[in-house]
C-alpha cells in the first residue's frame, strides 16, 4: 500500500502513502503530541488568481467542514484530549497544526483530514472573513510597528509580480473578489496529496501511518480533483532588485502615554541563498547572527546580541538610530538577506549610508572571536527552540515538504562548525554582486535615488556619493 523509508543517521520517520503524501513522525516523551498537515501552498502561487487566496485560506481554517457545522463543534471535539489548534500560512507553506493529549490522536488526523478535504466555505463564513481581513489590513497600516507591510514591500522590490514578490496580505480591492469558486479552484490545483506532509512530534509512527491511511487516503475532496489540462505553477523566483519607496504620514501612529516619535523606515535587501544550498545557506544563517541588531532601547548581555555589528557599529555610535535588525529570508528556491533600519525622517540620508556601508563592510576581513561569538549563538538559538515540541513539528514538516526527509539538528551544528570566516566573506561577497532591493516607508524626502544605492555597494568604499543641493 505505501513504501516507507528512514536513514539510518535519522530520528525522523517518513513514510510515502500511496496516494503520494508523506507522513513523518518524530518520537518525543511526553503526554500530549502535536500532528499537523504542512501544504505546498501559498501567495508565491497565487499568479493565476487574484492575489489574498492564501490569507483567505488561512482565515477560513477550522470552520465548517461535511463532520463539523461549525468552529466551535471543531474545538468541542479538541477540548475533549485537551486540545487546540491553528494555522499558519507564509509565501510557500500552509500548516495546519493540533496539539492534544496521544490518546485522542487518531481523533485529531480525521479532524484535520475533514478540515484540509471538506471545508464547507459558507456565504456566512465568506463574509466574516472578509471583515476580519479589511479589520486586519486597516489594523496594520495604522500600528506603529511597520515591519509586516515593509516585509511585503521588500519581497515586492527584490521579487517583482513573480512567485515570493507576490503580495502574502490580501490587497483591499481583492477582498470582495474572492469567493468559494475561486477558492476551491485553487484548492483543487495546490492542495492535493502529493504537496502535503503529514507531521506527528510524540506519537507512534505506525500509528500515525494507519491514521493517515484511513483518514487521507482515498477520501475524495469536495473541491474535486485537479483537471490534468490545467497549469499548476512551478516558476522559480527571479530575483532582480529594484526599489518600493511609499511616503506615508507617520507622525500620528503611535497614540497613548508613551508615543514613539516619527520614523522612516528603511530596508536594505540582497540576493541570497536558498536553504536547499547548505554551502551558502549555513555560513548567511551565521552572517545573520553576526550581524544581529535590535532596537535602541534592548538591553541585555551578550547572548542577547548585544557584541553583534549592528548594535557595536550602529545603534552605540549613532544615537539618533531607533533601531537595526538584519533579517534572512530562506526559500526553497532563493533567498533574501536584508537590514531593517529606522531613525527621525531628518536623519534619513544619514541612516542609509550608516546602513550601506555596514552592508558593504560584511566581506571585510572577520575577526576570530567574532566568528566564534556568532557560530555559538547560532548553535544554542537552534538547540533551545528545539526544546519545545512546536518548533520540532514544524521543522519536522518543512524539511520534509521540502526535501523528502530531515536532517538531525546534530547536521546542523556540524555544519555551523566547519563555517569559516573565508566561507562568510565569500558569501558576503556573492550578495553584493546582486543589484541591491530597497523599501521604504515614512516621510521620503532625504531618500537618495535607487542608483546611489548600486553605486555606492558596487564601489571601493560602500558609501552613497554626495549630491550638492539647495535645500536639505
Amino acid at each position: 500500500m505505501y513504501a516507507s523509508a528512514k536513514e539510518d543517521e535519522q530520528e525522523t520517520e517518513v513514510t510515502t502513502l500511496s496516494n503520494g503524501m508523506k507522513v513523518a513522525s518524530q518520537k518525543k516523551f511526553g503526554q500530549f503530541c502535536t500532528v499537523g498537515v504542512a501544504i505546498d501552498s501559498g501567495s508565491r502561487y497565487e499568479a493565476l488568481y487574484p492575489s489574498g487566496i492564501s490569507h483567505f485560506i488561512e482565515k477560513l481554517a477550522f470552520s465548517s467542514t461535511q463532520k463539523f457545522n461549525d468552529k466551535d463543534a471543531i474545538l468541542q471535539q479538541l477540548e475533549r484530549y485537551g486540545g487546540i489548534c491553528d494555522c499558519q500560512g507564509s509565501r510557500d507553506t500552509l500548516i495546519y497544526a493540533a496539539s492534544v493529549n496521544t490518546k485522542g490522536m487518531e481523533t485529531i488526523v480525521d479532524v484535520l483530514s475533514d478540515v484540509i478535504l471538506h471545508p464547507k466555505i459558507t456565504q456566512q463564513e465568506l463574509d466574516m472573513v472578509r471583515q476580519t481581513i479589511a479589520f486586519e489590513l486597516e489594523d496594520i497600516d495604522r500600528k506603529p510597528d511597520q515591519e509586516m507591510i515593509l516585509l511585503e514591500n521588500i519581497h515586492s522590490a527584490s521579487f517583482g509580480g513573480n512567485s515570493l514578490g507576490l503580495p502574502k496580505l490580501c490587497p483591499e480591492k481583492n477582498i470582495a473578489v474572492i469567493d468559494q469558486k475561486i477558492l476551491y479552484h485553487y484548492m483543487s490545483h495546490y492542495h492535493v496529496p502529493e504537496r502535503m506532509v503529514l507531521a506527528g512530534v510524540g506519537v507512534d509512527h505506525k500509528r500515525l501511518v494507519d491514521a493517515a491511511e484511513k483518514s487521507f487516503v482515498g477520501n475524495k475532496p469536495i473541491f474535486g480533483i485537479k483537471n490534468p489540462h490545467d497549469i499548476t505553477d512551478h516558476s522559480l523566483a527571479q530575483y532582480h532588485g529594484g526599489m518600493k519607496a511609499v511616503e506615508k504620514d507617520l507622525s500620528n501612529v503611535s497614540m497613548g502615554s508613551s508615543p514613539i516619535p516619527e520614523l522612516v523606515h528603511l530596508v536594505v535587501g540582497l540576493e541570497s541563498s536558498s536553504h536547499q544550498n547548505l554551502d551558502d545557506f549555513i555560513p548567511t544563517c551565521v552572517l545573520n547572527m553576526m550581524m544581529g541588531g535590535g532596537g535602541s532601547f534592548s538591553a541585555g548581555g551578550p547572548g542577547k546580541g548585544m557584541y553583534t555589528r549592528l548594535y557595536t557599529n550602529v545603534l552605540n555610535r549613532f544615537h539618533w538610530m531607533f533601531s537595526a535588525t538584519a533579517y534572512n529570508h530562506a526559500y526553497v528556491d532563493a533567498g533574501l538577506f536584508c537590514i531593517h533600519a529606522s531613525c527621525h525622517p531628518s536623519q534619513l540620508r544619514d541612516l542609509v549610508n550608516v546602513i550601506v556601508k555596514e552592508t558593504f563592510d560584511m566581506m571585510n576581513k572577520i575577526p576570530d572571536i567574532e566568528l566564534k561569538r556568532a557560530k555559538a549563538q547560532l548553535q544554542s538559538m537552534l538547540l533551545m527552540n528545539l526544546e519545545a515540541r512546536p518548533v520540532v513539528f514544524e521543522d519536522v514538516a518543512r524539511q520534509v515538504l521540502a526535501s523528502g526527509f530531515r536532517r538531525s539538528p546534530r547536521f546542523y551544528i556540524d555544519k555551523i562548525n566547519q563555517v569559516t570566516a573565508d566561507d562568510i566573506i565569500r558569501v558576503a561577497s556573492k550578495m553584493l554582486r546582486s543589484k541591491p532591493a530597497v523599501a521604504a516607508l515614512g516621510d521620503l524626502k532625504q531618500l537618495p535615488p535607487m542608483e546611489d544605492f548600486v553605486t555606492a555597494l558596487s564601489s571601493r568604499d560602500g558609501r552613497i556619493p554626495k549630491r550638492f543641493t539647495l535645500f536639505r
